[in-house]
Formats: structure tokens, sequence, C-alpha cells
């Protein structure tokens, strides 16, 4: 099993004991993003609009150091502290994401970290070198 660890600094760092994202192979597993903005590490400001647009841009900076890109991701887990705001999380995806899209779960739950609105993670499957 040839692992290894991503980071880049376009995206927040970590937070906890973890790193954030994972390549096995061909397979990365990104950890959570939550809306920070990478150089301040402060929660962008605005509603959950701007936090969910704020997300799916730091994936697709870890997307970008794992060497894919957002599209060749396969699974997306989506975490709401309130599903009424599904249909703009479909929208914002829809800008990020070309069909076929991935397959998908999206959640709520009571309370994510530093009290954010939206957390996304996911697998991504590295195009094969030939």
């Amino acid at each position: 099993m040839m692992k290894s660890i991503i980071s880049t600094d376009k995206a927040p760092s970590a937070i906890g004991t973890y790193s954030q994202a994972v390549k096995v192979n061909n397979t990365v597993y990104l950890s959570g993003q939550i809306p920070l903005i990478a150089e301040t590490m402060e929660v962008i400001e605005g509603d959950f609009a701007a936090q969910a647009e704020q997300v799916f841009k730091n994936l697709v900076a870890v997307c970008d150091a794992a060497g894919g890109e957002i599209n060749d991701m396969v699974k997306v887990n989506i975490f709401l502290t309130d599903l009424s705001n599904f249909a703009t999380v479909n929208e914002i995806m829809s800008r990020y994401f070309n069909q076929p899209y991935p397959a998908r779960a999206a959640v709520q739950v009571s309370r994510l970290p530093k009290d954010v609105e939206i957390e996304i993670d996911g697998i991504l499957e590295l195009p094969s070198v030939n």
C-alpha cells in the first residue's frame, strides 16, 4: 500500500489530529472542510451560501493538491445544521461538478466545528496514469 499525506496552504490547515487528505494508491480520502479562509483560519463572513461556497473552494484546493480536480470526486458527504439549506447546496454544487455527479449523502447534525453551518468530506479517485 502506497500511502501519502496531502497538504496545501491553499486550504485551511488541520485544526486537530488529522490530515487535509490521505492518498492511498489512486484514491484520496478528503477530510471534512468547513468554511474557513485558509489565509486567516477564520470562518468566512456572510450567510449560508457564502459558507457553502467557501467549503467548495477549500475542496477544490485539496483536490488540486492531490493531483486531481473536484470532478474526480466519487463520493461526497454533506453535513448541515439545517436541512432547509439543501437547495442552496445543490445550486452551489452544480457550479462545481459536471455530470455524472458523485455519489452523495446529506445529513443534518446538531453542531459542527466552530459553529459553522456546513461541512463536506469525500473520496477522490485520481485518473490512472498510463
